[in-house]
């Protein structure tokens, strides 16, 4: 198999041995990869020995390269695996963060491979979490074998935190960042998730939005009816739902909930320059992704996804296609999430959601009504939520940022410096526990599919991400 000679070199090898001896090198990286990724990591699976042989490699990975690495537990959660590289006389330490666990699969959508059987297909490699998020993982291992072949070694403290249950919402995280807190004290974060740009420029990005997910049900009669017989005349729980829906938003993703964006903490004046500084990438991107229109009135994509957003993932009721029925439906649910944005909590998001829905008429409901208030109230709607976190958001002028920014530049030319990540990530546990400043620095492409079937890595980002996890463990 060939690959491309690049920036790797700079960190496997000397400058005066051949080409080949590169792509023994980056072949290396790959196998290691390979193998790390054959191992099953849906989040959700904790009942499985899966979850646990993920954080087991890990820590044989760095056992073999003579750094000792250890388990933190508590009750229901997946193992945080902790490992540290301790630097004589260092006066700052750096934590990198990522996580081993994955989205779940749906193996028959999957078109190049099966989730866990990794597949290298021209210039990407193919598999559930390959970008998302154990390619900064294994950049980190392969930059630490680079130190340790030229003879380097950290000028600061260097921990690596790396958890089991991010794709579940992390909801153990802050029990481990409690009962561990002396362990892992550190200076700042930095958090290795996410893509880089969509221009596939490296980016430095400050902030990540929180997230909420709810979903609402509402009800019509006790079972499903004739819609020739009852059609004209039982309230169609469907038809009311996607009412509901529309309410919330108008055809140009504006949200039209009352006081949604109420509280939204502004964007200071060097996170709008640099937004300005970065390319606008959006006819490209609508282009790629075949769309006609987008939304946001003009709006950038950078700014927008300082805004929060309430986005409808679904809504269920009855049956279509083949199995579709001439039937007045019993229910509907739609599921929803909100991305939040620094300023706005989750408690005061789920409030106006539900506030909005008692302005439509509705009875809201926490679980299934029974029979008596369904007769009592003419619309009746259940809403529960999933818990959720906060957004997050450090300042761009901390002398910590301009360190890290710096850093990254001197090896990899000019970077992007985004204020928030259009994703989320649960960093608020963090920040309210450690009190650090965090710092995302993602290595994966932006067409990576994750979260989606045919999720994949291009080689060329995984190689220039060693180069920058490199970079940042030398960093003093």
């Amino acid at each position: 198999m060939k690959f491309r000679c690049r920036s790797l070199w700079k960190i496997v090898a000397s400058c005066s041995l051949a080409c080949s001896a590169q792509t023994a090198g980056q072949q290396k990286i790959l196998d290691e990869f390979i193998d790390f990724l054959k191992i099953p990591n849906v989040a959700r699976d904790i009942e499985r020995p899966f979850i646990g042989k993920n954080a087991d490699w890990i820590v044989a990975a760095f056992a073999k390269r003579g750094l000792p690495a250890q388990l933190l537990k508590v009750d229901k959660a997946p193992p945080v695996v902790f490992a540290e590289w301790k630097a004589p006389g260092a006066t700052r330490t750096l934590m990198f963060y990522a996580h081993y666990d994955g989205q779940p699969v749906d193996p028959s959508r999957w078109t190049v491979t099966e989730p866990f059987t990794p597949k290298l297909v021209g210039d990407r490699l193919y598999a559930r979490s390959a970008s998302d998020d154990k390619a900064p993982i294994i950049a980190m291992l392969a930059a630490i074998d680079a130190m340790k072949a030229a003879g380097r070694s950290p000028k600061a403290n260097i921990k690596f935190f790396f958890e089991g249950e991010e794709e579940a919402g992390s909801r153990y995280v802050a029990d481990i960042l409690r009962k561990y807190k002396p362990m892992l004290e550190a200076d700042v974060w930095l958090f290795c998730d996410g893509p880089v740009h969509q221009s596939r420029r490296q980016q430095i990005v400050f902030g990540a939005r929180g997230s909420v997910g709810l979903e609402v049900t509402v009800y019509g009669p006790n079972r499903e009816l004739h819609s020739g017989h009852y059609g004209n005349w039982a309230p169609n729980p469907a038809q009311m739902l996607v009412s509901l829906a529309a309410s919330m938003r108008n055809d140009d993703g504006l949200v039209l909930i009352e006081d949604f964006e109420k509280g939204m903490e502004p964007l200071s004046k060097s996170e709008l320059a640099a937004i300005a500084e970065a390319p606008d990438i959006a006819e490209e991107l609508a282009a790629s992704l075949s769309l006609g229109r987008v939304l946001g009135n003009g709006e950038r994509i950078e700014l927008l996804v300082n805004r929060p957003i309430l986005n409808l993932r679904g809504i269920s009721s009855a049956a279509v296609g083949r199995a579709s029925r001439n039937v007045v439906p019993s229910t509907a649910t739609a599921s929803f999430d909100i991305r939040l944005v620094k300023g706005i909590p989750v408690a005061a998001a789920l409030e106006r959601v539900k506030r909005h829905i008692e302005s439509r008429g509705y009875h809201v409901v926490g679980k299934d009504p029974d029979a008596a208030t369904l007769r009592a109230h003419p619309k009746v709607a259940k809403l529960t939520s999933d818990g959720g976190y906060n957004a997050v958001r450090a300042s761009m002028d901390l002398p910590i940022s301009a360190k890290i920014i710096a850093t990254v530049e001197k090896a990899r030319g000019p970077v992007l410096k985004i204020p928030t990540m259009g994703g989320s990530l649960p960093m608020a546990a963090f920040e309210e526990i450690m009190q650090r400043p965090l710092i995302i620095v993602p290595i994966a492409n932006h067409d990576n599919n994750q979260h989606s079937h045919d999720e994949n890595l291009r080689l060329q980002n995984l190689w220039d991400g060693i180069v920058t996890m490199r970079a940042l463990l030398e960093m003093d």
